[in-house]
């Protein structure tokens, strides 16, 4: 699970992000994002977004005076808010590859009362909804030039 890149260093503030991100839940019966199976998974899914993250990682260290997994829980909050005040791409990629995996979990995808299967070949059903919602964008001039 090297292949990633990081730190050893990166690699626990990740783990500690990913927890503070999405925690476990007994009332759901579910893993945090730090659960070492959906964590390798983040680990292993880092591939075009690496960059970001490594720059998301370094400016949560410098947020955190240090290893943001050395915190103790009330300081780590207070960073992990910070954080995600200052916002930007590279904590979004952060983000994204954390929600990623972690619905990929099947304890994750059966706590929703889905079936832990890929949503392809035989698809899942989606509920009708009201379709006149869509009424003010097709009356919208069009937004678009015809070819002949």
């Amino acid at each position: 699970m090297k292949n990633h890149d990081l730190t050893a260093e990166q690699v626990r503030d990740l783990s500690a992000l990913a927890g503070a991100i999405i925690p476990a839940s007994t009332a759901y019966d579910v893993p945090g994002a730090d659960d070492e199976k959906i964590f390798g998974d983040i680990l292993r899914s880092l591939e075009r977004d690496r960059d970001d993250i490594v720059r998301a990682l370094e400016h949560l260290a410098t947020l955190a005076g240090g290893a943001f997994a050395d915190l103790g829980t009330e300081r780590r909050a207070e960073v992990a808010a910070a954080f995600r005040e200052a916002g930007g791409a590279p904590l979004a990629a952060l983000v994204r590859v954390v929600l990623l995996c972690y619905y990929r979990d099947d304890r994750v995808m059966r706590s929703l009362g889905q079936e832990p299967r890929p949503p392809f070949p035989r698809g899942h059903v989606v509920e009708q909804g009201d379709w006149s919602l869509l009424d003010p964008v097709r009356a919208r001039p069009r937004m678009y030039r015809l070819i002949d």
